[in-house]
């Protein structure tokens, strides 16, 4: 069995929307490029470390428990990230990890952007968007 890991770049989605509003110098959006982040289709949602959402200045939503490898747990979700990935991009809640752990990208998001983990290449495969084989369903 393969490990699939991959590079993402994460941006305060609010930034963005001030920016374009023209509240926000557009060199004052935070983003970070996140290159390890484990692709785990067992995961639900992104999952970013605590110091990842302090960087970007990310707004606390409330804590949802989720269960683990180890057992149930209590996580801080915080809302609008922008996150890019293989020239995919899509807004999202994450949750928080803590500092040092693996960040990972989940089922949502990887299914919401058209993406799959080839298990055996070890990598991200890219779904169509167009034609026949579209992965958008309706």
């Amino acid at each position: 069995m393969g490990r699939v890991v991959t590079s993402i770049v994460v941006t305060n989605h609010i930034d963005e929307i001030l920016a374009d509003r023209g509240l926000l110098d557009p060199d004052a959006i935070r983003s970070l490029q996140l290159d390890g982040v484990l692709v785990d289709t067992g995961a639900t949602r992104l999952c970013l470390t605590a110091d990842a959402i302090a960087q970007l200045g990310l707004s606390l939503v409330g804590e949802v428990r989720g269960v683990t490898v180890v057992g149930s747990h209590q996580f801080r979700l915080f809302k609008d990230v922008a996150v890019s990935v293989c020239g995919r991009q899509g807004r999202y809640d994450c949750l928080e990890l803590a500092t040092g752990e693996e960040p990972i990208l989940g089922l949502i998001p990887l299914e919401d952007l058209g993406l799959e983990p080839d298990l055996r290449n070890q990598r991200l495969r890219v779904l169509p968007n167009e034609g026949k084989e579209n992965y958008i369903r309706v």
